[in-house]
C-alpha cells in the first residue's frame, strides 16, 4: 500500500496510530545529521569521469531518492547494460554517525503518507541520489546481455556521472529511453522463462475517497516499470554470479510456496472466479494472468503473500544459494539508499570486479547483516499489514449489515480466514465445521479503521 488518496485525511488518525505502534522514526539524532551534512560536502578523488555519457533515471514521479540511473550500448549481438548505483560508501564511513543509525534501521519505511528513510535527506535525496541537478559519483557496473538473455559481470568502477534526465514510469516515451531499453528487457524476459522463474510483479494497492467512503484500487505495473526492473534484475543476477564465483557476498534466497500455500491460493481462486485447471502448475498458471483485471490482480497480490519468505544469507562453502522464484542465485545490490545491505554488496562486487580483495569490514559485515535485515524486513512488512488492514476496514466503513459472499481459504486452529469474492479483502470468521473451499455468505458486523478490525459473522 504505497498510495493513498485522502485529502481530508480522514486516515491520519490511523496512519498517525501505525506509526506510534511500529515507531516509525520522525527524524534523525542531531548527530546523524550534523555527519551527513559534512558528508554531503565530500568530493569525489576516485571517481573516473563519465559525464559524457548519456545516463538517464526511470522511477515514479515523485521520486528523488534516485538510486539508479543507466545507459546501454549494442555490442555485436549482445547488449553492454551501464548500471550506475549510487555510491553511497563514498559518503558513510564504517561505523560513524550515519553507519550506526543505519544499522538500527537496515532499510526506509514506506507509509501512505509518507516514509523514514535509511539516511538523512541530505544524503538520499541530495549529494547520493542520482538526479539530473549535476555531477553525482556512482558505481557503474557493466553487463553484458547475450540474445538469449544470459549475463555476465563485464566490470565495475567508481565514476562521476550527469543524468540527462529525470525519466517517470508514467510519462516516460520510447524517445526518451536509451536504444536498446525494450530489447534488453525482453532478453531478461525470456531468460526467465527458459529458468522456469516464477516472478510475480502484482499491481500496486491504492486507497481513495470515493463518495464519502473508500475503495481499494489496483494499479498495475507499467510497461516502463516492468522493462526498468529487468535491468536491475540483470545487474542483480551478473553481481551474484561473480560474488558467488569469488567465494564472498551476501544472497537472497527463498523457497517457493509450499503444498498447504498452492492449496490456500487454489481455494482464492476459487472465491475470485479464476479458472485455475487442476493439471496446471501454479508457475504455469501465473502465466496466464492479466493485473488488467480485478480478480486477477488481486489473486497475484495473493501469491506475494504466499511465499514463504525471501532472507539473506552470507556466502557458505558448499552451498548455492537460490532463489525459487528467480530460479537463480541471485543478490540485492542496486538499491543501496534503501537498503543497508545493498551498500556492502556493491564494495564487495566492486573488489571483484577489479581483482583485489574483499575489506574486512565487508566481510565481517556480510555475517552480521542476515539477522539485521531480517528485523528490518520483518517490521516492513508488519507496518505494510497494518497499512492494509487500515485500508480494508476503510472500505467496508459505512457498510455494516451487508452480506458478502465468501470462500474458506484455510482453517488453523485459531478459527477460519476467507476471502472475500468480491472485494480484495481476506479476513478470519467465525465458523465450525468448515473446511477449505467451503462456500458461506457473510454479515459485517464492523469495521473500524482507526483499530484496524472487522468483524463477519456466518449468515449461511
Amino acid at each position: 500500500m504505497k498510495a493513498l488518496r485522502d485529502p481530508d485525511r480522514l486516515l491520519s488518525e490511523g496512519l498517525a496510530a501505525i506509526r506510534g505502534q511500529f515507531k516509525v522514526p520522525a527524524g534523525f539524532p542531531p548527530a546523524v545529521d550534523a555527519a551527513a551534512q559534512a558528508a554531503a560536502k565530500r568530493a569525489p578523488s576516485e571517481h573516473k569521469d563519465r559525464t559524457a555519457e548519456a545516463f538517464v533515471t526511470l522511477d515514479p514521479a515523485p521520486s528523488t531518492d534516485l538510486d539508479q540511473a543507466f545507459t546501454i550500448e549494442a555490442s555485436g549481438n549482445d547488449l553492454l547494460l551501464h548500471y550506475a548505483i549510487a555510491d553511497v560508501a563514498w559518503f558513510v564511513g564504517d561505523d560513524d554517525p550515519i553507519d550506526t543509525e543505519a544499522w538500527g534501521r537496515g532499510e526506509t519505511l514506506y507509509l501512505p503518507d509518507g516514509k523514514a528513510g535509511l539516511y538523512p535527506r541530505v544524503l538520499s535525496e541530495g549529494a547520493a541520489s542520482l538526479l539530473p541537478d549535476g555531477p553525482r559519483p556512482a558505481v557503474v557496473f557493466n553487463t553484458r546481455v547475450a540474445p538469449d538473455g544470459s549475463v555476465k559481470l563485464e566490470g565495475a568502477e567508481r565514476a562521476i556521472i550527469k543524468s540527462r534526465a529525470k525519466l517517470a514510469y508514467e510519462t516516460a516515451t520510447e524517445a526518451q529511453l536509451p536504444a536498446g531499453f525494450a530489447d534488453l528487457s525482453q532478453r531478461i524476459t525470456t531468460a526467465e522463462a527458459a529458468r522456469g522463474a516464477a516472478r510475480v510483479d502484482p499491481p500496486e494497492q491504492e486507497l481513495e475517497a470515493d463518495g464519502g467512503r473508500f475503495k481499494l484500487v489496483l494499479r498495475p505495473q507499467s510497461m516502463s516499470e516492468q522493462r526498468n526492473a529487468a535491468l536491475s534484475l540483470a545487474t542483480n543476477l551478473a553481481v551474484a554470479d561473480a560474488l558467488y564465483a569469488a567465494k564472498t557476498g551476501l544472497f537472497r534466497v527463498m523457497a517457493g510456496p509450499d503444498e498447504r500455500a498452492i492449496a490456500r491460493l487454489r481455494h482464492i481462486a476459487g472465491a475470485l472466479r479464476l479458472d485455475w485447471a487442476d493439471a496446471l502448475s501454479l508457475k504455469a498458471f501465473e502465466q496466464t494472468l492479466d493485473p488488467h483485471q480485478p480478480d486477477a490482480a488481486a489473486f497475484m497480490l495473493a501469491i506475494r503473500r504466499a511465499g514463504n519468505g525471501a532472507s539473506y544469507v552470507p556466502y557458505q562453502e558448499g552451498v548455492k544459494p537460490w532463489h525459487a522464484a528467480m530460479a537463480a542465485t541471485y543478490c540485492h545490490m542496486t538499491a543501496p539508499l534503501r537498503r543497508l545491505a545493498d551498500r556492502y554488496v556493491v564494495r564487495a562486487a566492486l573488489a571483484v570486479a577489479n581483482a583485489q580483495p574483499v575489506p574486512d569490514e565487508v566481510t565481517a559485515a556480510f555475517a552480521r547483516l542476515g539477522p539485521v535485515m531480517g528485523k528490518a524486513d520483518a517490521r516492513a512488512n508488519q507496518i505494510d499489514r497494518a497499512v492494509i488492514d487500515l485500508a480494508e476496514a476503510a472500505t467496508l466503513s459505512g457498510r455494516e449489515g451487508e452480506s458478502f459472499s465468501a470462500v474458506i481459504t484455510d482453517v488453523d486452529e485459531i478459527g477460519a480466514r476467507m476471502q472475500l469474492c468480491d472485494l480484495p479483502v481476506v479476513a478470519r470468521v467465525t465458523a465450525h465445521s468448515v473446511t477449505p473451499g467451503d462456500k458461506l455468505t457473510v454479515r459485517l458486523v464492523a469495521a473500524d479503521p482507526v483499530k484496524r478490525q472487522i468483524s463477519f459473522e456466518r449468515i449461511a
